[in-house]
């Protein structure tokens, strides 16, 4: 099977366990991603950076409750629709691309990677997959 002809689920099938919502140094926000959660929510963007965002490195990441889960994990996303650009490409993330052996770190704890995969073709599609999806 070609490369191009690749789908997610090849390399990962999430199982909402929320592992990938614990964390990991916090999810990284952009402009579109507080925007999109401001209208789900029906707040303003500047209620929600203020309420659900801290800084980290002066970027916004979502605020972590005292579980250590992301802000908005409650045994299920309660963003899902507008979820952000990080985690839509959840684990096809630029340190994949950096290192391939962070696959295999990242399925140590996430039970939605597939073991064993064709790495030449996992970073072709990483590649699609994070090259193609707008950036803030």
């Amino acid at each position: 099977m070609s490369s191009d002809r690749r789908h997610a689920s090849d390399f990962f099938q999430c199982t909402q366990c929320g592992h990938c919502c614990s964390g990991y140094g916090g999810t990284f926000v952009g402009e579109r991603d507080i925007e999109a959660i401001a209208e789900y929510l029906g707040l303003p963007a500047k209620e929600v950076r203020e309420r659900f965002c801290v800084l980290s490195a002066n970027r916004s990441v979502l605020a972590q409750g005292a579980d250590g889960y992301c802000i908005f994990w409650e045994k299920i996303c309660t963003i899902h629709p507008v979820k952000p650009l990080m985690c839509r490409r959840w684990p096809f993330i630029p340190s994949l691309l950096v290192d391939v052996t962070n696959w295999q770190i990242m399925a140590d704890s996430c039970p939605g990677i597939h073991r064993g995969v064709d790495t030449k073709a996992l970073l072709a599609y990483a590649h699609a997959v994070i090259g193609s999806t707008p950036k803030d």
